[in-house]
């Protein structure tokens, strides 16, 4: 024996509060579609029908009434009494694709705010006037009207149970009214008042470009409150897509997406839509209406399908020829944009030539030759080094650019990613990662005079950094104010990750990483003495070699902290040891017992 499933209202109705819709706030939507969708259905068979929404609202008592198309008594009881009967209610012609919603789940949230909702309605198509009253324990009945409507259409009345009385106030519904259907192509009222606009401002004609600019900006800044820097056109035909994306004035963070504005058959679907624009496109906020769409069950979010991503690459598209406009018309416009939001625009150049191009030519990038963009950096130094962190540009950027090495500061976001891919965009770039060890080729050694005498010292110095696993040179560079630089080879400091990670490793990865280790053949890394420093100079003309040496260790840990390479155990006790033994040949008078 088959059986139907009994529906407890009160648990779909549950259901739609809890983890269906965000608020209650919703159900003033959901009426207006039922509205909108009627006053469609009645269009397509005569297009001089009125389309007029009255609201009236007073006392917690909601009345939606409506020009459309009616319903007949059979169909009130398909619509209104059951859920998820979409075979019948396409045969009605109530599912079609120019309607925003569904009759029947529509008028359910009318229960989120009352226990009763009743509907009087007359069908344009004819029949009697019919009222249809339901409650949220799930009973319902349908009777005559007594009274007959001289036009088709239909009015939704409920009254608001007395812990939901603030969503059903003038001043709430009013608020709503103009949220949610704003840009209704029909006449929507609240206690008279008119809540509609009509056409989206993005659509609306203007004497001149400057004009609509101007007007559009001062509609962002109602909308999102800022001014925009910019103001850029969006249209997809295959979404029945049109709108526009307002540039930010201010900085962004990439990590937070934005919040975008969406219409769908220029009703609000909602105001902080995620994933209509590319992730990179941050800088922008959009405001769009489109009919092709499709919203999530809520219709409070878009739908992640096919149309949607193609809707996300052709506005990323579009957001793209708009910067490359900009650099081809307004190069002050582009350099105050790059300015603020640069970030974005080095993320779509890690696959977009056309960005890289951007990037190249227009964004400025830090280099030990001062600011310049990267194509005058190229022009200026075709062998020129690029560093992939702040730090190592700081320590090497005054010593490689005395050297003549051209040196740029790769090391902020997306930089060590962009500075390889050049050689999409210019097949003779030679930008290579800089290898500190090499920057010791180009620095010149003391004369021999000076190197003969200072050969005592670089013994005592090398045999007491030698158990640091580093070794010590002589070197004679700009900037004479710096006395030491620690160097080392990408390879070297992987050797030296071996070693540590081999240290705290347990025995059977100690045995594996000294395997590896031994197959590496790799130089040491290096402390290199500026011979040109005042005090090296002096240093290495101590006749005291303990006292030397104990410089030396300081010098070693100066020469690390402000590299910012990280102190292991053994150079923070060389660093205390040398500091101190320093100290104590202060106290006592620069004499040793």
């Amino acid at each position: 024996m088959e059986s139907a499933f009994n529906v407890d209202l009160r648990g779909v109705v549950d259901l739609l509060s809890r983890h269906l819709y965000s608020s209650p706030r919703v159900y003033v939507r959901e009426l207006l579609q039922n509205a909108a969708d009627a006053i469609t259905a009645r269009r397509a068979v005569d297009p001089e029908a009125p389309a007029i929404v009255t609201i009236e609202v007073a006392d917690g008592r909601l009345s939606v009434h409506d020009t459309g198309i009616g319903l007949t008594e059979d169909e009130v009881h398909v619509l209104l009494a059951t859920i998820g009967r979409s075979s019948k209610r396409d045969e009605l012609g109530f599912a079609r694709h120019e309607f925003l919603g569904q009759f029947g789940i529509g008028l359910l949230s009318g229960f989120l705010v009352a226990d009763e909702i009743s509907v009087r309605t007359r069908s344009a198509r004819g029949g009697p006037t019919v009222l249809w009253t339901g409650r949220s324990d799930g009973r319902y009945e349908v009777a005559p009207a007594g009274e007959e409507r001289d036009e088709p259409g239909t009015t939704v009345t409920l009254v608001a149970r007395p812990d939901a009385a603030e969503w059903v106030t003038e001043r709430t519904i009013t608020e709503l009214a103009e949220l949610y259907g704003s840009l209704l192509p029909i006449d929507v009222t609240v206690n008279g008042r008119r809540t509609t606009i009509g056409a989206p401002p993005w659509l609306a004609k203007h004497a001149s470009p400057a004009i609509r600019r101007n007007f559009l900006q001062k509609h962002g800044a109602e909308l999102f409150g800022f001014t925009p820097l910019d103001v850029v056109d969006l249209h997809v035909p295959e979404a029945g897509l049109t709108g526009v994306a307002y540039i930010l004035p201010t900085p962004a963070n990439p990590a937070v997406r934005g919040g975008h504005r969406v219409y769908l058959k220029r009703m609000l679907l909602t105001e902080s839509a995620d994933g209509l624009l590319p992730d990179w496109a941050f800088f922008a906020r959009g405001v769009v209406d489109a009919a092709e769409l499709r919203p999530t069950a809520s219709r409070e979010a878009l739908y992640e399908d096919d149309l949607l991503e193609h809707t996300r690459l052709e506005l990323g598209r579009q957001l793209r020829a708009w910067l490359v406009r900009l650099a081809e018309t307004d190069p002050d416009g582009l350099r105050a944009f790059l300015g603020l939001h640069h970030l974005g625009v080095k993320a779509l150049a890690l696959h977009d030539d056309e960005m890289l191009r951007l990037v190249d030519q227009w964004l400025e990038y830090e280099t030990s030759a001062g600011r310049m963009t990267l194509a005058q950096f190229r022009t200026r130094h075709p062998n020129g080094r690029y560093t992939t962190s702040v730090d190592e540009f700081r320590q090497l950027a005054a010593v490689s650019g005395a050297q003549g090495v051209g040196l740029v500061n790769g090391g902020y976001v997306y930089d060590g990613e962009i500075l390889p891919r050049l050689t999409r965009i210019d097949p003779d770039a030679r930008l290579a990662r800089l290898d500190p060890a090499e920057l010791a080729t180009h620095l010149s050694p003391p004369d021999p005079e000076a190197e003969l005498r200072a050969r005592p010292f670089l013994g005592a110095a090398g045999r007491v950094l030698d158990p640091l696993g580093c070794e010590v040179v002589l070197r004679d560079f700009d900037p004479a104010s710096l006395p030491a630089l620690y160097l080392t080879s990408r390879a070297a400091q992987h050797h030296a990750e071996l070693r540590e990670a081999r240290d705290v490793g347990d025995e059977l990865w100690a045995d594996v990483l000294g395997a590896m280790e031994r197959t590496l053949a790799v130089d040491r890394p290096r402390l290199v003495l500026n011979h040109r420093n005042p005090l090296v100079r002096r240093v290495t003309g101590l006749p005291d070699l303990t006292l030397a040496a104990t410089a030396v260790e300081a010098l070693y840990g100066m020469a690390l902290l402000h590299g910012h390479h990280p102190l292991r155990p053994a150079d923070t006790a060389a660093l205390n040891r040398s500091f101190l033994g320093l100290l104590d040949w202060a106290v006592q008078g620069g004499t040793h017992d």
